[in-house]
């Protein structure tokens, strides 16, 4: 029943700190739904690793490669008729990472005021997903699945960067307004490990999808 009442849906989005588990549930959720995975574009970033090396050099550099290439994300899920989740939104450039590294002294003023501007533009022509799911954990947990995950790149995340992208995330959350927003703690829920745990988030996940309509 679940299934076919969220053929419907267009757009369903994933949102997380770094290590919180975006991809997974991504790729849980598309498979038991049949819906069509959008991941974030790590391996193929010209600009990941330099940036995790020398955060102020290339801060902007990195902020707008995501920008494009999730703004390209959106614009091919308007256009497409099967229903796409999305591992990380737009939203989170412009409402957290952007915003953290400016106030970091990570980002200069006149990058960010340009970034900022950019992104008031394309937000013109940016439809909300039908249902974001948050995945909310606290630093301990973050600091384990990333580690657990092993990439190399990630090695020189500082705890402060962490903390402070929580609570840009948590501010963020707290005024969403865009549409329907579910929260699972990851804390708490271990969808990746635990089978009843993922069959928590696909029940909670569907009667979600069922007030769509």
């Amino acid at each position: 029943m679940a299934k076919e009442k969220s053929r419907s849906i267009k757009h369903v989005a994933v949102a997380g700190n770094i290590g919180s588990g975006k991809t997974t549930l991504t790729t849980l959720l598309a498979k038991h739904y049949n819906w069509v995975p959008h991941y974030e574009d790590v391996e193929n970033n010209p600009y990941l690793y330099d940036f995790y090396e020398d955060m102020p050099r290339w801060s902007f550099n990195l902020q707008i490669y995501f920008l494009n290439s999730r703004f390209a994300q959106l614009m091919d899920i308007q256009k497409g008729t099967e229903t796409v989740i999305q591992d990380r939104t737009i939203y989170e450039d412009a409402n957290i990472f952007a915003p953290n590294l400016y106030a970091m002294g990570l980002m200069t003023k006149r990058d960010f005021d340009n970034y900022t501007n950019f992104f008031k533009t394309l937000n013109q022509h940016i439809t909300p997903p039908d249902l974001l799911i948050y995945l909310r954990g606290t630093i301990p947990t973050l600091v384990s699945q990333i580690q657990r995950r092993g990439r190399e790149y990630e090695d020189h995340l500082r705890l402060d960067y962490l903390r402070r992208l929580n609570e840009y995330y948590e501010a963020w959350i707290g005024n969403y307004t865009e549409g329907k927003l579910l929260i699972i703690d990851i804390d708490k829920v271990n969808f990746a490990d635990n089978p009843e745990d993922l069959g928590e988030v696909i029940n909670r996940v569907s009667g979600e999808l069922h007030g769509l309509f």
